[in-house]
C-alpha cells in the first residue's frame, strides 16, 4: 500500500517530537539585541550564516559562507606577529613590505591567532549554537518583547540554508509565546517555506531588482523563484513587508520601482520597506580577503531617496526608509 502525503507528514511530525529539538545546532555569526528595524517592537536578530545568492553589494560578506571564517582587519594589526607563532597551520606569513600575508587555503579558522593578538586585529566569524544556546540569549529581552509587541526575527545569510535549526528554533519559540518574524531571500522550494511558514508570524521578504535577468546580474540567481514564493506568502495570509535594498545605479531606477509598485498592487501587499545603500560592511571584505565590487558608489543620502518614497506612496504603498 502506497503512503499517503498526509501520513508522510504525519511519520516526519511523529519523529521531529522524538528528537530533542533543543540540541539541534547552527553556524552563527551574530546575535544583536535590543533591534528596532528588523520587525514590530523591539527584538532580537539572529544571523545564520550561509546563502545562495551572492548580491555585490551584501554588508555582511561573512554571511555567505555556512562555516567559520578568519576576519583580519590590517588597520587594527601592530606587527607584532605573534599570529605567526600561533597558527597550527602556519597560515601566515610575512610579506615583502612586512605586512602579514594569510594563506585562506591553509586556514581553518580555528581561532588560534585570534586569542593571540593582543590588538584585537583578527575575529572568526561563525560559531556554532544550539536551539538552546540561542534561546538563552532570546529569553534575557523577554519582558522587552511583550512591553513592545516585538520579538525575534531570523536573519542571515539566507536563514532557510539551515532549515532543521530554523524549524526547530521557530518550534520552540512559538512554544514560548514569541512572536517570530523571518527576514529571506526567498530562493527556496516551497515545499520548504510552507513548512517553516507554520511558525513565523510575519515574513521580511527581500526584492532585489524586479527584471529576472537583472536580478541574476546583481544576485546570481533571478527571481521567478522568489516572486513566486512572495505571492504565495500573501496568498496564505501571512503578514508580508516588501524589503528592498536601493543600490544607486543597480535598482534604484524609476523602471524598477514601477514594476515593484505594479506588483505589490496586484498582489495586495502594502507594505515595503527600503534600505538605501551604505558601505558598513566594505571593510569586512579585504578583512576577508574578498573584492568589494562598489568601492566607487556613494551612498545615498536621504533627499535621493525620498522621490523614491513619494512614488510609491502614489501607489497606495505604505513606505519605511531603514
Amino acid at each position: 500500500m502506497t503512503p499517503t502525503k498526509s501520513s508522510i507528514v504525519d511519520e516526519i511530525y511523529e519523529a521531529e517530537s522524538k528528537r530533542d529539538l533543543l540540541e539541534v545546532k547552527a553556524w552563527v555569526f551574530d546575535i544583536q539585541r535590543y533591534s528596532v528595524h528588523d520587525g514590530p517592537g523591539i527584538r532580537t536578530t539572529l544571523f545564520l550564516k550561509g546563502c545562495p545568492l551572492r548580491c555585490i553589494w551584501c554588508c555582511n560578506p561573512e554571511s555567505q559562507e555556512m562555516h567559520p571564517q578568519l576576519l583580519y582587519f590590517e588597520a587594527q594589526c601592530k606587527r607584532c606577529y605573534r599570529c605567526l607563532e600561533a597558527c597550527p597551520n602556519k597560515a601566515n606569513s610575512i610579506g615583502a613590505d612586512e605586512a602579514i600575508i594569510i594563506a585562506r587555503e591553509r586556514c581553518q579558522a580555528c581561532g588560534v591567532c585570534v586569542h593571540a593578538c593582543p590588538y584585537e586585529a583578527r575575529s572568526i566569524a561563525g560559531k556554532s549554537m544550539t536551539v538552546e544556546e540561542v534561546l538563552k540569549v532570546v529569553e534575557k529581552d523577554s519582558l522587552f518583547y511583550r512591553n513592545s509587541g516585538g520579538g525575534v526575527t531570523v536573519s542571515g545569510g539566507e536563514p532557510m540554508f539551515q532549515t532543521d535549526f530554523l524549524l526547530a528554533f521557530l518550534r520552540k519559540c512559538r512554544e514560548a509565546t514569541l512572536h517570530t518574524c523571518l527576514e529571506t531571500c526567498g530562493y527556496v522550494k516551497w515545499e520548504v517555506l510552507e513548512r517553516i511558514l507554520e511558525y513565523t508570524d510575519m515574513v521580511l521578504m527581500d526584492n532585489k531588482h524586479m527584471d529576472p535577468e537583472r536580478h541574476r546580474e546583481i544576485t546570481g540567481v533571478d527571481n521567478q523563484l522568489i516572486l513566486e514564493n512572495t505571492t504565495k506568502i500573501i496568498q496564505k495570509g501571512v503578514p508580508i513587508i516588501i524589503r528592498v535594498p536601493l543600490i544607486p545605479g543597480y535598482n534604484e531606477t524609476e523602471e524598477n520601482i514601477r514594476a515593484l509598485a505594479m506588483f505589490m498592487n496586484e498582489w495586495g501587499c502594502r507594505r515595503v520597506n527600503l534600505l538605501p545603500y551604505h558601505r558598513w560592511g566594505a571593510n569586512k571584505y579585504k578583512a576577508l580577503s574578498m573584492e568589494y565590487r562598489l568601492e566607487e558608489v556613494k551612498p545615498l543620502e536621504k533627499q535621493e531617496v525620498q522621490p523614491i518614497v513619494e512614488f510609491l506612496e502614489s501607489y497606495g504603498l505604505e513606505v519605511e526608509i531603514q
